[in-house]
């Protein structure tokens, strides 16, 4: 699950980001309204925690813009406004659910999950190209009748190449997207990924084509 995470308090974001990412869940980290929309534009979210006081573009203003844009991915809103007033304003913009800092983790992780079953029946069960099928529910990935056996890097890899479809994925896009700045990885360290990759899909039967490398650029997958 692909989670938006725009806030610009430092200490929160990491936090959040800790208990997140240890329940494998992927979450993108952006401190601005702007650029929290670039991403959305850019990518497939399931759901995205919103600060209402961002900088550039402020929370309020981001949902409205979500809404108009046709979008019902759940938006839960994060905010030391507290006011009855200040609730209905988030919720009247767009909001899912409107929650008060400082926050309790556990009851974030809570409506987090909530949210999230709720949003299932708008998404498609599975990702499929071709012959093979991932679902993201239960980290399941075949190719025809047989089973791929990934790491969870490999299947998050594998996720977002399908997500993207024939557009090329390139490496910094999987860097900003897969691991966290801190653990950014080298050049080299992807291509071990994407080789191990490759290998199973090929065991599994794919054409040795099947995932691509534009050379100087990126990944994509074949059009079937």
């Amino acid at each position: 699950m692909n989670i938006l995470l725009a806030e610009d308090d430092q200490q929160l974001a990491a936090s959040l980001t800790e208990v997140l990412t240890a329940q494998r869940y992927h979450v993108d980290v952006v401190n601005n309204g702007e650029m929290a929309w670039d991403y959305l534009q850019c990518g497939q979210y399931d759901l995205i925690l919103l600060d209402v006081t961002l900088p550039k573009l402020d929370g309020l203003g981001l949902c409205q813009r979500l809404r108009r844009s046709g979008s019902q991915i759940p938006v839960m809103m994060l905010t030391a406004r507290d006011t009855t007033a200040d609730k209905v304003t988030g919720l009247d913009a767009g909001a899912d659910v409107y929650m008060v800092k400082p926050v309790n983790l556990q009851e974030v992780q809570a409506q987090l999950r909530a949210l999230l079953r709720r949003g299932k029946t708008a998404l498609p069960p599975t990702l499929q190209w071709g012959e093979l099928s991932l679902n993201a529910g239960n980290y399941e990935v075949r190719y025809g009748d047989r089973p791929l056996h990934l790491t969870p890097k490999e299947f998050a890899i594998l996720e977002l190449l399908l997500r993207q479809g024939s557009q090329v994925v390139n490496r910094d896009l999987l860097r900003d997207r897969l691991w966290a700045a801190a653990d950014y990885p080298s050049d080299a360290t992807i291509k071990v990924h994407i080789k191990s990759l490759r290998q199973k899909l090929r065991a599994a039967g794919a054409p040795r084509d099947w995932l691509e490398t534009v050379h100087g650029v990126g990944y994509r997958l074949k059009t079937p």
